[in-house]
């Protein structure tokens, strides 16, 4: 596996700041952010490296040199004009090849998303992951399996509610989806990838792993706040995670019985601002819900889907999502315990480690049965539904005191 880094940008909206540096030379904690990309990439294995240059090529080319220094093989394309972010890959060698940006501070492990696209025989897979601004973000709409349906853009004007997955600027292209010919100036997402979708072999891979775009300064900043506190770090999926479970109806939005429309979702007070504080914390957020509105013909899966991408945009207006969501449909009652080993086996998640928080006796059972600690809240159900004789480790009024207590402990 080789690895392209398209590195040519010059970087207008962090120029006030560092007016001399090209983008990816801007320095974090001491060294520039193209240096932690080619880091990672050798500390993972992924040693051949080519550069994509363009604006002042010459301060990257005499920093990395042959990468020599830096454990690596680099090589170099200039672009004498800029050809877009896909015009220099048709001089790539046909071989499987990760892409990424040279803006976005990452720390991912690269071999899991690796393993994700040589497992599908996919042509190119997409790292997706949800953010805190969703409705300004190009949504990647995905089917069964991961396999991509749709792009929809950020400038879209008619879009309605999607679900949280966000394109996060790293890819795998196998050896046949790779530009051939000439250079010609095409962007790598719209000319490259969105016209091959119909084909069926573009898929994505969705991550809780920390990948942040640094293109405003405010941007900066939360990410060497991230570093020098070891979340980018701890949330690599090669270190064991610890997560907060939280139920969906009666802890995070209003208990209605059963939600078969978007209208329905409303969020109860302070779950956008509890939320939001997970994401920021090292703990991974993680809804699980029990929806048997589907074994009861109730809802389709679409419908299902609307619902859950109605709460996804009701978080995002708050500048908080969730890590992601599971759910099972099946009726009378599906299996919470089922979901969290899923999640763990994910996200290599410690359970002992992680909490679980709802309003319902279900809910505490299933977090007791795998280790977690279990909090429950008085919000919906208030855990005295009578159906499961246990009991919560810890009660709170409501999912903000819950979230303040797992960051407390």
């Amino acid at each position: 596996m080789k690895a392209a880094i398209l590195a040519g940008g010059q970087g207008t909206r962090m120029s006030a700041l560092f007016p001399d540096l090209p983008k990816p030379m801007i320095p974090v904690t001491g060294k520039p952010l193209l240096q932690y990309q080619v880091e990672l990439l050798k500390n993972c294995g992924i040693k051949d490296i080519t550069l994509i240059l363009g604006y002042k090529a010459e301060l990257i080319q005499n920093y990395f040199g042959n990468g020599e220094l830096f454990g690596t093989r680099i090589q170099y394309i200039i672009e004498d004009e800029p050809l877009g972010t896909g015009g220099a890959l048709s001089l790539l060698p046909r071989e499987d090849t990760l892409v990424l940006y040279a803006d976005v501070y990452l720390d991912i492990d690269f071999w899991r998303f690796i393993g994700f696209h040589q497992e599908r025989q996919a042509a190119v897979t997409i790292f997706v992951h949800p953010n805190d601004h969703p409705t300004d973000s190009d949504i990647v709409v995905i089917g069964e399996n991961g396999k991509v349906l749709a792009w929809k853009s950020k400038k879209d004007t008619d879009r309605k509610d999607l679900r949280n997955l966000v394109n996060a600027g790293l890819y795998v292209f196998s050896a046949d989806a790779l530009p051939k010919g000439e250079m010609i100036k095409c962007d790598l997402e719209h000319d490259l990838i969105i016209p091959v979708l119909p084909f069926g072999r573009v898929f994505a891979y969705r991550s809780t792993e920390y990948v942040k775009d640094m293109g405003t300064p405010e941007r900066l900043e939360a990410v060497t706040r991230d570093i020098k506190s070891g979340i980018t770090a701890l949330r690599n999926l090669k270190n064991k995670q610890h997560a907060v479970f939280v139920d969906r109806d009666g802890t995070i939005n209003e208990e209605r019985g059963l939600i078969t429309n978007p209208e329905q979702m409303i969020l109860l007070p302070g779950t956008g601002k509890a939320v939001k504080e997970l994401n920021l914390s090292p703990f991974l957020t993680i809804c699980v819900t029990d929806q048997p509105i589907i074994a009861r013909d109730e809802a389709s899966f679409s419908e299902l889907d609307a619902v859950h991408a109605r709460l996804d945009i009701l978080l995002g207006y708050e500048g908080a999502y969730l890590d992601d969501l599971l759910f099972c449909p099946h009726h009378p009652d599906g299996s919470y315990t089922e979901m969290l080993l899923q999640a763990a086996d994910r996200y290599n998640i410690d359970l002992s480690q992680s909490y679980m928080i709802g309003d319902r006796t279900a809910d505490i059972a299933a977090g007791k049965a795998v280790g977690c600690t279990t909090i429950g809240v008085r919000t919906g159900m208030a855990v005295n539904d009578g159906k499961y004789a246990v009991k919560a480790d810890f009660m709170c009024n409501d999912l903000q005191e819950a979230v303040y207590m797992c960051m407390q402990r």
